[in-house]
């Protein structure tokens, strides 16, 4: 029997990592000692400016390190300190995006492919409503209705909305009940049963009024009702989970296993929503996903970010069986198309894989100064009294 000579890849060493603050979020490069580099993305929004501090700290912790090691790398880093901070997993996950980035142009395959391959052909894309064309403000359900069959007439199957009313904060409990009722049965009644809508709650509403609203909306049928409370607690949304017959979606805000692990546990989640670029990259989030898997729960990941991230899901939408959606921004004529070479293809409402090594998208240098760093006023609604609105 002829013998088969393996040979080893030449060895590689971690160098440097560079960063950049681009509109909401991280965007780094991990370059290795022989030139090879992969690009990343985290997605700690709000406080951006300062996961570009712990990328630095880290990158004296992997400087010298085989790229080839990611786990390794990761806790190496995680570790540490064994602080929980979604600042941290941030970072870990735009670097441990890059290093697969890295492993995929070394090893000439897109990432998918190292992953297990396709258990699909593309990936359904499931738009923001409001994010998506210029539709502006909306402030009646009848504008709501438009904005979603603007969506669905553009070739798209799904969408995400937070149907709520301007002036949120300032309604009486029953006229915020109300209102939200009719801006979900006008989209239902403009989009027809042939569509499916993903209502987000985003952390609106205390309990009771979450399990109202839900009982309320149950006829329309809604794909799935996500963050009916704010995430403070994962046993608090077994509250809403054991009286709302809509399947739940959790997990946009949280960032390791261990909290979606106790997420698949409560009753009613049907989905789960990890942010690949807060809740550790492909490295974490390939656990996250096989957990879910083991109960049965379908993987609807987080995205509103940068188009490195939005790769990374299609990436791992394609080789992760439970899998289901990606929401996301509009890519295609925003500026995000400047500061990459290319964004992910959609086709009649799916995103295509792509077939380059690695993950096939890098970034634009010159342009990305062009977008600094803003992290928004983030929630400023305030009840009649002054006090915060958010539960």
């Amino acid at each position: 029997m002829q013998r088969v000579e393996i040979r080893s890849s030449v060895n590689m060493k971690i160098e440097k990592i560079d960063t950049w603050l681009v509109s909401k979020w991280l965007t780094v490069r991990v370059t290795c000692d022989d030139g090879t580099y992969g690009v990343g993305e985290g997605n700690f929004w709000s406080y951006a400016d300062a996961t570009a501090v712990i990328a630095h700290r880290i990158e004296d912790d992997i400087r010298g390190l085989d790229p080839r090691d990611i786990d390794r790398i990761w806790n190496v880093a995680y570790r540490k300190y064994s602080f929980r901070s979604p600042a941290i997993t941030a970072v870990l996950s735009a670097i441990d995006i890059a290093l697969w980035d890295i492993k995929g142009k070394r090893l000439a395959a897109p990432v998918w492919d190292l992953l297990g391959g396709k258990v699909r052909e593309k990936v359904r894309a499931m738009p923001l409503l409001g994010a998506y064309g210029n539709t502006g403000t909306f402030t009646t359900p009848e504008s709501f209705a438009e904005a979603a069959l603007l969506i669905k007439n553009d070739g798209y199957t799904a969408l995400k909305m937070t149907p709520f009313p301007s002036n949120w904060g300032e309604l009486s409990y029953g006229d915020l009940i109300r209102q939200n009722t009719s801006i979900v049965e006008a989209v239902r009644n403009q989009i027809g049963w042939d569509f499916d809508i993903g209502i987000e709650i985003h952390r609106n509403l205390f309990p009771g009024s979450s399990v109202a609203f839900a009982q309320q909306i149950e006829k329309y049928l809604p794909y799935f009702y996500e963050d009916p409370i704010a995430p403070d607690s994962v046993m608090s949304a077994s509250t809403v989970g054991q009286k709302v017959n809509i399947p739940l979606a959790l997990g946009e805000r949280n960032n390791t296993l261990w909290e979606f692990r106790e997420y698949c546990t409560l009753p009613g989640v049907d989905f789960i929503k990890p942010d690949i670029g807060l809740a550790g990259g492909f490295s974490h989030v390939k656990k996250i996903a096989a957990v879910a898997e083991s109960f049965h729960i379908k993987v609807a990941p987080h995205h509103f970010l940068g188009p490195i991230a939005n790769m990374a899901n299609t990436h791992m939408a394609i080789a992760t069986p439970n899998w289901d959606v990606n929401e996301f921004s509009p890519e295609i004529g925003s500026f995000k198309e400047n500061i990459v070479t290319n964004v992910v293809s959609v086709e009649d409402g799916y995103f295509i894989p792509p077939e380059e090594p690695g993950l096939g998208i890098d970034i634009v240098e010159a342009e990305m100064a062009n977008y600094p760093y803003e992290a928004g006023n983030g929630e400023t609604a305030r009840r009649p009294d002054g006090g915060l609105v958010l539960g």
